[in-house]
């Protein structure tokens, strides 16, 4: 009645820390197909520019450090998924356009990347500009296939880490 909504309504509320993890926004997952867009993050403002951000950067940089590189996905739940099954060197770009400013911070970590985007078209589109732009950051990058219909997420669900170990 007062103009005010919940901008997060009807969706699973993520933390985005930054990389010393202090929690700077939000992320918001569609709980159903009908709400869109799919995925909404906080407004921007002085703290949080989404493109600036690695979702779970925090926890996979001793990790990302460790192993000398570290896997890029798309959904924070995909992190979520590749951490539970072990792969504890996986972040995720807010969002499928991977920015330069991300490209950077993710290289004080580690100087090879494997980009794990969606098998659908948006995500094999965002892997190629991706490829693009950590390669321009100096990263040496890799791709993981994931067959028609996957995302890393479902992926490991479906099939277990071991199978995801294999595939990268």
């Amino acid at each position: 009645k007062d103009g005010f909504y919940d901008r997060f309504r009807k969706r699973i509320i993520f933390p985005i820390f930054n990389v010393t993890g202090k929690i700077i926004g939000f992320g918001g997952r569609a709980i159903d197909a009908e709400t869109m867009p799919k995925y909404l993050n906080s407004p921007e403002n002085i703290l949080f520019h989404k493109g600036k951000f690695l979702y779970g950067l925090s926890v996979a940089k001793d990790s990302i450090r460790r192993a000398k590189k570290g896997i890029i996905v798309e959904g924070y739940l995909d992190v979520i998924q590749a951490h539970q099954a072990g792969f504890t060197n996986t972040v995720a770009s807010l969002g499928t356009a991977l920015t330069r400013e991300q490209a950077r911070l993710f290289q004080r970590f580690a100087p090879e990347v494997i980009l794990a985007y969606d098998s659908d078209t948006a995500g094999q589109n965002a892997t190629l500009r991706g490829m693009d732009i950590l390669d321009y950051a100096g990263l040496t990058v890799r791709v993981l296939n994931l067959p028609p219909g996957f995302d890393p997420d479902s992926f490991i669900k479906d099939n277990g880490g071991a199978e995801f170990k294999k595939r990268l």
